[in-house]
């Protein structure tokens, strides 16, 4: 073969190669993937301090993931407000300087929704269900839902507009059993301690909260829970001063690190 030749085919054959490296599928950086594959709290990339409202039942687990994602990101700080999902809707509505709203049931997530007052979409990230708590001795015997409705039975549940309460109503349809209840609590923390101070004979909780309440009460699984599963959503307040701070919070709850913690405590995958 000639020179000339012998160079035209290196010039063709280097040409094609440019073009199929130009055709081939370009590999995403790992920077770019979706926030669920990458790690949620990179040290050093978020700063300053948020507050994250969450539903009672989130109590013990949010307060771990938070002091872990401090200890993961040094600079940060997470402040947490606890109370029942319906009167975090009221006090975000009014004004309060909320950044992260963590709720019990997407009822109240969709009220801030329609409102206008949430940053992007809510993702859901845990489920729960309810329980029966009563002490360690059982004084009124109770094996089952029914139980519940006996004469001289103290029963104290969640009110109806929080998510706790929403779910008893849901689960006494179901199980076509009317409760008295002696009292109604404005959140689920509040009805785990009448129980253990021993004001109520028994109290709808949620699994997560029976098992951390350890030996503090028994709990009594019942199959019209199912009736009622509750699922959490989490989402930034559009009023939030650090969206990233926030974003990277909310990363981390619906992660693989979020995921195992909530998990632990009792709650069911989203």
């Amino acid at each position: 073969m000639s020179t000339r030749k012998h160079a035209g085919a290196t010039i063709i054959t280097a040409a094609l190669m440019l073009g199929l490296a130009a055709c081939a599928p370009a590999t995403t950086p790992a920077a770019t993937q979706p926030a669920a594959s990458q790690s949620p709290d990179a040290a050093g990339q978020v700063s300053g301090t948020i507050t994250v409202f969450a539903a009672a039942s989130l109590k013990a687990t949010f307060t771990q993931l938070a002091s872990d994602f401090e200890a993961k990101n040094p600079g940060t700080k997470i402040v947490l407000s606890f109370a029942g999902s319906s009167d975090l809707v009221t006090q975000i509505t009014q004004g309060a300087p909320a950044d992260v709203f963590a709720s019990a049931d997407t009822k109240n997530m969709t009220k801030l929704a329609d409102a206008k007052l949430l940053d992007g979409t809510a993702k859901n990230f845990a489920t729960n269900v309810l329980e029966i708590a009563v002490p360690p001795s059982n004084p009124a015997s109770i094996a089952s839902f029914a139980d519940l409705a006996k004469p001289g039975v103290k029963v104290v549940v969640c009110a109806s507009q929080v998510p706790c309460g929403a779910a008893a109503d849901t689960v006494e349809k179901a199980a076509g059993v009317t409760l008295s209840p002696v009292s109604e609590e404005s959140s689920v923390t509040d009805v785990l301690g009448k129980v253990t101070s021993g004001e109520a004979d028994a109290g709808l909780v949620y699994v997560t909260d029976v098992k951390g309440a350890g030996g503090k009460v028994k709990g009594i699984p019942f199959d019209e829970s199912g009736k009622a599963v509750n699922t959490y959503p989490i989402a930034a307040v559009g009023s939030s001063r650090n969206k990233e701070l926030a974003a990277a919070f909310i990363a981390m709850v619906t992660g693989a690190d979020g995921q195992k913690t909530l998990g632990e405590a009792g709650f069911g995958a989203p």
